[in-house]
């Protein structure tokens, strides 16, 4: 382990010995990892005997309604806390409104290279698989407990950001944590199953009404999701039931894009691309982020001219990276 880190872990525990309620949140829109290192933290820290408030704006989606202690995650953040902890988020505005009365808060634990560094205490690895391999990292570090619920979480997290052990960013050591996690007592082919292959009926309609209307140009492929797609086909969700990732399978295609328009006139992009082409530095022109081969943002405005504004960004990195 690089001394810095040694350093950051070493700095969280301290901070964590000396607090007794502690609040952790997320994002918005919680993806795996967010749930999955959201509960893991929260369960070690219950484990060493802290009173703890894990906090979801938007809740935990059905999909990780399988992992242990879910039913405990609020949407609000009320209450006076000793610490406050953020993971798995690059960006504090990301969390939503949940810690607008709180403050800064005091420990970041993320992976994305686009974060912003916006608490007191950075730990933030962007080499890391997922920010759940991170707080893997930090409860072997500092002997923390680790049980089937915790390992659980973990490698959900883990799972989920590397598409099942798929991205190019997964190691013989992110490999060698996920089989510790299973010794842990983790179902790993339960995870994968529930997380990455289940899917409701309505989130197949719902990329059937995506799928019908993909377009393609070049080496670019995407596909948008209106309102009324969604309220046709009754999904429940605000994001796009992993259509992106649908998209990315498509041959001769390097960068893919999904446009979900969203209530209260805004639009939420997701962009997957091939190795060799950096789609953050598209989302970062959009006020989003995340790593070259995943990113996002949410713009505010008409889903057309949205459109039409990222996907000529995302060409001119195509044209500059070919």
């Amino acid at each position: 382990m690089p001394p810095e880190s040694s350093v950051a872990f070493d700095r969280f525990s301290e901070k964590i010995q000396a607090a007794n309620r502690i609040l952790i949140v997320s994002h918005i829109r919680p993806d795996g990892d967010a749930v999955g290192s959201l509960l893991g933290l929260g369960l070690v820290l219950e484990e060493m005997g802290k009173k703890v408030n894990t906090v979801l704006e938007d809740g935990v989606p059905l999909t990780f309604h399988f992992l242990y202690g879910h039913e405990h995650v609020y949407k609000d953040a009320a209450g006076v806390y000793d610490l406050v902890v953020v993971v798995d988020c690059s960006d504090i505005s990301r969390v939503g409104s949940v810690l607008d009365e709180i403050g800064q808060p005091d420990i970041n634990i993320d992976h994305h290279p686009t974060n912003t560094m916006f608490a007191s205490l950075n730990i933030v690895q962007k080499d890391a698989v997922a920010t759940a391999e991170i707080i893997y990292k930090l409860i072997q570090h500092l002997s923390l407990p680790l049980n089937k619920p915790i390992a659980e979480a973990l490698l959900t997290g883990i799972i989920m950001d590397s598409l099942g052990f798929r991205t190019s960013n997964t190691t013989s050591q992110v490999l060698r944590i996920a089989a510790d996690l299973q010794e842990q007592g983790a179902n790993m082919s339960m995870i994968h199953r529930k997380a990455l292959l289940e899917r409701s009926y309505e989130a197949v309609k719902y990329w059937g009404a995506g799928l019908s209307k993909a377009e393609k140009e070049g080496r670019l492929v995407w596909a948008t999701l209106s309102l009324e797609d969604r309220d046709s086909v009754g999904y429940p969700g605000r994001d796009d039931a992993d259509l992106v990732n649908i998209l990315s399978t498509i041959k001769e295609t390097d960068i893919c894009i999904v446009f979900v328009e969203q209530r209260g006139g805004s639009v939420k992009i997701s962009w997957r691309a091939r190795p060799g082409f950096d789609v953050s530095r598209v989302a970062l022109q959009f006020g989003g982020g995340g790593h070259k081969p995943a990113a996002g943002a949410e713009i505010r405005g008409e889903l057309d001219n949205i459109k039409g504004d990222v996907i000529r960004a995302t060409k001119r990195i195509l044209e500059e990276e070919e």
